[in-house]
């Protein structure tokens, strides 16, 4: 029997698969200023990742099975909203798990420029995506135990440009006279900020797809999401409210400028030349982490669909000695590269839309099964009973609302990114009338 991951690998898993470190929050530092982009991170988590945390700790212990949220979906509504989720998931995938790769090249351009450039950015990329690929192969255990390593080795640099910051809280001020508050009031985008949060806080029921691969899980999950949830609160905002006190100008930063706000921070010399260097190699470590823990999380979903007869069942191949479902990987991966030429904000702004649609039918799951069958063993409950099962899934639906009314605004090609949503959300529901035609086996739903 392949080795089952553990309760620190699962942790570091969750944080790569929701986090990758602090990367990412630049965005909300240049579009809101501070004190707006503090106040983000510190609501963002009330509002959309406890309250997902907590739903997927309850689903994840009640019903502890390979292939996570199609197996809720599918249990607690049936066949057609189990292939809904699904689908939901995989095609805002196909967004996601292109912005790691991009985030890789662009953390390798500011190392080695001529590397990515003339084009060869995307060929690494597409690299990228065959290695943690290869990787994956290799098992669930390989990637949890490689997982712990990366976030340690990533959040090393953020705990040193920290523990400065806080202790030189006048460098950036002295050296550059630039006031802290320099955002143009007129020009704050708080919705694109919060939007660029959501997208940071994002992922925590992706662990739930590999439970079957998971030690104790009944035990482990509620553990492990409570400490991911902390772990990401926490690199989020410690290293962002210490540049705060320095009084760096928030005009200055950039997608991918950690580095660069690194040497805003520290005076010459070797040393922040050095952090910076190590700053860009964990930006490109947390990409890779990130792209590798959710290749091992979405794999497992057409590995499940093609157990229930949606998909061909080459797709239930699995290794012979590491259990690893190798086909899916690898046809999941041919699948994520086709995307690699879009733009940062577009690809978030997809993929927050399909991937949030996909959250709610899981919140639908646990108020349906909290109806359909109160007697089943819940090793762990969102409290509050059938009303705090119901309350729990309000906050995130009032940010998707939010999400929904940006992508109206953000065009990609001859439509906007909403109406491009509704076309892949339509295609679910044809894709799911055609495969169920062919279906002759899979899990049965209870009635």
């Amino acid at each position: 029997m392949p080795r089952k991951v553990t309760l620190l690998p699962l942790i570091a898993a969750i944080y790569l698969m929701v986090s990758g470190g602090p990367f990412g929050l630049e965005d909300i530092v240049s579009k809101t200023g501070y004190a707006a982009t503090i106040l983000i991170l510190l609501v963002t988590p009330i509002v959309w990742a406890i309250p997902t945390a907590l739903m997927v700790s309850e689903l994840s212990s009640t019903l502890p099975d390979e292939g996570g949220m199609y197996v809720w979906a599918f249990r607690a509504m049936g066949p057609f909203w189990g292939f809904q989720e699904s689908w939901l998931s995989l095609v805002g995938s196909i967004f996601d798990m292109a912005i790691y790769p991009t985030l890789f090249v662009g953390y390798l351009g500011h190392l080695a420029p001529s590397l990515t450039a003339g084009g060869r950015g995307i060929w690494i990329g597409v690299a990228l995506i065959g290695v943690c690929a290869v990787w994956n192969v290799a098992g669930a255990k390989v990637v949890g135990g490689s997982s712990f390593v990366m976030t340690v080795l990533l959040l090393a640099p953020f705990a040193v440009l920290s523990g400065y910051a806080v202790f030189h809280r006048e460098t950036a001020a002295v050296l550059q006279s630039i006031p802290l508050h320099n955002v143009d009031a007129h020009n704050v985008d708080m919705l694109g900020g919060i939007l660029v949060a959501m997208w940071n806080f994002m992922g925590w029921d992706n662990a739930s797809t590999i439970a079957g691969e998971v030690d104790r899980p009944q035990r482990t999950y509620p553990l492990a999401m409570a400490g991911a949830v902390t772990l990401v609160a926490v690199t989020y905002l410690l290293p962002v409210a210490a540049i705060a006190m320095t009084g760096l100008d928030p005009n200055r930063w950039s997608t991918g400028g950690w580095a660069d706000v690194s040497r805003a921070i520290l005076p010459r010399g070797f040393t922040r030349e050095s952090l910076a260097v190590a700053i860009t190699i964990g930006g490109m470590l947390g990409a890779v982490g990130t792209l590798n823990a959710l290749t091992l999380s979405l794999s497992r979903l057409p590995y499940a669909m093609a157990e229930d007869g949606f998909l061909p069942k080459v797709l239930t191949t699995r290794h012979s000695k590491t259990g690893a479902p190798w086909v899916a990987i690898l046809v999941c991966a041919a699948a994520w590269a086709l995307c690699l030429n879009f733009s940062f904000t577009k690809l978030i702004l997809l993929d927050v839309l399909l991937t949030g649609l996909s959250i709610l039918l899981e919140f639908a799951s646990l108020v349906a099964l909290r109806v359909r069958e109160p007697a089943l063993p819940r090793p762990y409950r969102v409290p509050g009973g059938l009303f705090g099962a119901v309350a729990v899934g309000v906050p995130p639906l009032a940010l998707l609302v939010l999400t929904v009314v940006r992508n109206q605004a953000e065009p990609v090609g001859p439509i906007n990114a909403l109406q491009l949503g509704g076309i892949l959300v339509s295609l679910g529901v044809v894709s799911y009338f055609l495969s169920n035609r062919f279906r002759k086996t899979g899990r049965s739903h209870p009635s």
